[in-house]
């Protein structure tokens, strides 16, 4: 599992006129199921998704689609853990 922090590196005006897109990004890899929570950060400096995919080339080959990627308005963070404990309703991502 990964945590994606982006990181907006360009003025919140540039990201807005990537926003629409990018939402269309995040539905598509939610009913792909690699996707188990997004939103912003507060304040709105950028966003956070968390990941389920197996490997980090294909958590890097989801985030080369983002709009944001490729328009180069948000830098992106990557940390990957292993889910040991969890909610009751997150148990099947437990490794």
């Amino acid at each position: 599992m990964f945590i994606v922090s982006l990181n907006y590196i360009a003025p919140i005006t540039e990201v807005e006129k990537h926003l629409e897109a990018h939402i269309e990004y995040l539905k598509k890899h939610y009913d792909l199921k690699h996707f188990l929570a997004s939103g912003r950060k507060v304040p709105r400096t950028g966003g956070v998704i968390l990941m389920d995919v197996e490997t980090r080339e294909a958590l890097d080959q989801i985030v080369s689609e983002d709009p944001f990627h490729i328009n180069k308005v948000a830098s992106y963070e990557i940390t990957e853990f292993i889910p040991t404990m969890t909610h009751p309703q997150l148990d099947p991502f437990r490794k």
